[in-house]
């Protein structure tokens, strides 16, 4: 048996497309092309990897089996050519990263921290997959990403899960809110106004809830919005008070939009961590990226 990398890249784009034709336009690669390659990989493997409805083309029990090893040799393909085939005048250039982030740090911590890598490693490549927390393990965990950086705790087996830095909390009102008048507010008040929070199941939400709940006990109001944007504005406007990621909202409490509520609850922050497959080392450009020249975070 010959296994080719080009084989399975285009097992993987059908299995991501759903036909040969559809596969062979991204690629781009005629249809009859395709389809020829997928035909001897499976002959090669001595078994379909796909079951035919129609034209479509749907992953059967071994060809989901495969997709994990293919997608592992491909991308260990791509580090190689990127390190060794950009090469110059005897210094390996960093390789292409593909990251994961959750809402929060992807929109709002992650930009500025690629801005800075890449003024040390211009020739560094750089994609950003944003979702939440939930989908950022997925996407580590089936080998999409290289790394994932999340806001809530992580407990697959598959994982390593090493703490990445401390991101401060704050609580917030709109400025317009009749608790934004600089006075101390207290455990009881806090505990009835009414809360926007994140979606059950987000990094967000469960980070909060971790923070508040020792302290409120519970809340005996709350509404759930989809995005820490909504949740902003909804702030903004006077729909409820909310406790978010500073980083996340410089920009309308520079703008005196949002006001920092003073209470007698503790200074409160929440743990980021950084997440990779067991199977997959840290890259140095994970690395490059991942260790902030400015904040002392370090990887162990």
């Amino acid at each position: 048996m010959h296994l080719t990398l080009r084989q399975l890249q285009i097992f993987l784009a059908i299995a991501e497309t759903g036909s040969t034709t559809a596969a062979g336009a991204r690629l781009p690669l005629s249809q009859s092309a395709t389809s020829a390659a997928l035909a001897e990989l499976e002959a090669g493997l001595g078994v379909p990897l796909f079951d035919r409805l129609g034209k479509r083309l749907l992953l059967n029990e071994t060809g989901r089996a495969l997709l994990d090893p293919a997608r592992a040799l491909l991308d260990d393909a791509a580090q190689i050519e990127h390190r060794f085939g950009g090469a110059r005048d005897g210094q390996l250039l960093p390789a292409r990263v593909r990251l994961g982030a959750s809402t929060t740090i992807g929109n709002y911590l992650m930009p500025e921290r690629m801005a800075q890598c890449l003024v040390r490693w211009p020739a560094m490549e750089v994609s950003l997959r944003i979702g939440n927390t939930r989908e950022i393990v997925e996407a580590v965990l089936r080998l999409e990403v290289d790394a994932g950086v999340i806001e809530g705790p992580c407990h697959e087996s598959e994982l390593e899960v090493l703490p990445w830095r401390d991101d401060p909390l704050l609580v917030l009102a709109g400025a317009t809110h009749p608790l934004a008048n600089g006075r101390q507010l207290s455990i009881a008040e806090l505990r009835s106004q009414r809360w926007l929070l994140r979606e059950v199941g987000s990094g967000t939400r469960e980070s909060v809830e971790q923070a508040l709940l020792p302290h409120l006990g519970g809340f005996e109001h709350s509404l759930q919005l989809g995005s820490t944007e909504a949740i902003k504005q909804g702030a903004v406007a006077g729909l409820g008070i909310t406790c978010l990621s500073r980083s996340a909202v410089q920009d309308q409490l520079a703008l005196g939009k949002l006001v920092v509520l003073t209470s007698r609850l503790p200074a409160l922050s929440r743990p980021l961590y950084r997440i990779r497959h067991r199977g997959r080392p840290w890259s140095d450009s994970v690395r490059h990226l991942l260790d902030g020249p400015h904040d002392g975070t370090r990887f162990s």
